[in-house]
């Protein structure tokens, strides 16, 4: 009896990172599981307090658009304060501010934001790769220079977009931790962009990592989303219902 639940729980965490059939010594937990936990644990909160290295992020996203990112920063002077006041990560410093008012004042299609989020982790390890995969699908789309932003939330993008005269904006922002995913990366996508805009106005691309979802996969997601939100002009929940009701009507035409 035993050995089978042994075995069955050994079958189980083959198939998943969660914490599933964890063993027991009495009537605590094993110290192998005990230790991985808190080695996790210690890595989600490393990934919260990293800092973003702006400097060679900046590089290689220059070398794969072929153009200069900027680098703006939120209101949020430092770390501490980020995470204490997330109002301030939703909007830019007034440096910023005036760096977006001396771009060109064309028109564009798409701003791509990278905020470093709650994972400056999953921004530095899967962004560049991530932009090799996506810029292929946007050969037709007027794009502004790449921001890239320290200590920014998903909002921030918001007022990238709206300075920059964008249609629609990705942030591309480290998501929150968890025990077994420290490098999480998020794909915000919002439909003319600008401050007050709510989450239920955005749609998201989430889980975007090696052992989630491929770069592949999550660039051809957010190229459908981004093309649908061209054609129907919106974005979030609106978009959503707008797609399953085509989906609905062409599963009926069948």
């Amino acid at each position: 009896m035993l050995g089978a639940r042994r075995e069955t729980a050994a079958r189980l965490r083959a198939l998943t990172p969660a914490r599933v059939g964890l063993g027991q010594t009495g009537v605590s937990q094993e110290t192998r599981d005990l230790l991985d936990f808190a080695r996790c644990h210690a890595m989600a909160r490393d990934a919260v307090h990293a800092h973003i290295e702006c400097s060679a992020l900046a590089a290689a996203l220059s070398e794969i658009a072929g153009a200069e990112a900027l680098r703006l920063h939120s209101a949020a002077a430092d770390r501490a304060t980020y995470l204490q006041r997330p109002d301030l990560g939703r909007r830019l410093n007034e440096a910023s501010r005036a760096l977006l008012a001396e771009q060109p004042a064309d028109k564009v299609d798409l701003a791509l934001v990278i905020a470093d989020g709650l994972s400056a982790l999953a921004v530095e390890r899967h962004v560049p790769a991530l932009l090799r995969e996506l810029l292929p699908h946007l050969s037709d789309w007027r794009l502004a220079a790449i921001s890239i932003v320290e200590q920014g939330r998903v909002a921030i993008g918001d007022e990238i977009g709206a300075a920059l005269d964008a249609e629609i904006a990705v942030v591309l922002i480290g998501e929150r931790p968890g025990l077994s995913s420290p490098d999480s990366l998020g794909a915000y996508i919002t439909w003319q962009p600008r401050p007050g805009r709510t989450d239920a106005e955005r749609n998201c691309v989430s889980n975007i990592r090696i052992e989630g979802l491929s770069y592949a996969v999550a660039a051809s997601q957010i190229a459908f989303i981004l093309n649908e939100a061209r054609r129907l002009r919106l974005t979030g929940v609106a978009l959503k219902a707008q797609t399953r009701q085509q989906l609905l009507s062409s599963t009926n035409r069948l």
